[in-house]
């Protein structure tokens, strides 16, 4: 599990095909004196596993699923990406959940910069956007964010300097992809819901009950 506040950036080394999928070698920008064997980093909110470590430098595999839904496998030699390590049991939960399992990939539309801020416009696939509130959390590039304003296929961020100078947002350029992970708490509160839905149409109800004695 992450939180969506990313450590620092990281730069791709290597981009090249493996069996079944990609493999990235990426540099970090901080220390990986802890880092081990199997443990999980999101890059650019992607959660992948570390197979390799070579000083500063580490390695990751990338699987078919996870190259259809993330802009992962688009990354070039030299690009630049959001590193989180996963959250520590003991450590204080700053973002949100993340659980790094990209939904889909978002368009960035519009970039309005201001004073003290800058608006940005991402549109998202319909069937991702029902799961995105106002005023609620999102991971974009595996970036913990607040939803400013949402309509059917867009959202919008307003985002502080600070947040811009520490990710890849200071990168972002209109018609970039990123990755979207929406809020896990909306995804099963639906499953419920129609779970609910599925077993009265199946007839699970006062009658069926009723009938098989039960009331």
């Amino acid at each position: 599990m992450f939180t969506g506040l990313i450590e620092g950036l990281g730069q791709v080394i290597e981009n090249r095909p493996v069996s079944e999928g990609i493999r990235l070698v990426i540099s970090s920008q901080f220390p990986l004196t802890d880092a081990r064997l199997g443990d999980s980093i999101a890059i650019n909110g992607t959660c992948l596993t570390v197979v390799e470590i070579v000083k500063d430098t580490f390695s990751v595999d990338v699987s078919r699923e996870t190259l259809s839904r993330a802009g992962i496998g688009r990354l070039a030699t030299g690009s630049k990406v959001n590193l989180e390590r996963a959250l520590l049991s003991n450590g204080r939960l700053d973002g949100h959940i993340v659980l790094g399992h990209v939904d889909a990939m978002g368009m960035v539309e519009e970039i309005t910069k201001l004073p003290k801020s800058s608006v940005i416009k991402v549109s998202v696939p319909l069937d991702v956007s029902r799961y995105i509130v106002e005023k609620g959390s999102i991971a974009v590039d595996g970036i913990s964010l607040t939803v400013n304003k949402c309509k059917d296929d867009w959202f919008m961020l307003n985002i502080i300097p600070a947040t811009i100078q520490k990710t890849n947002i200071i990168f972002w350029k209109v018609g970039d992809y990123v990755n979207i992970e929406t809020d896990i708490i909306g995804k099963y509160v639906e499953r419920l819901l129609n779970l609910g839905h599925e077993k009265k149409q199946q007839g699970l109800n006062v009658e069926f009950l009723a009938k098989h004695g039960y009331v």
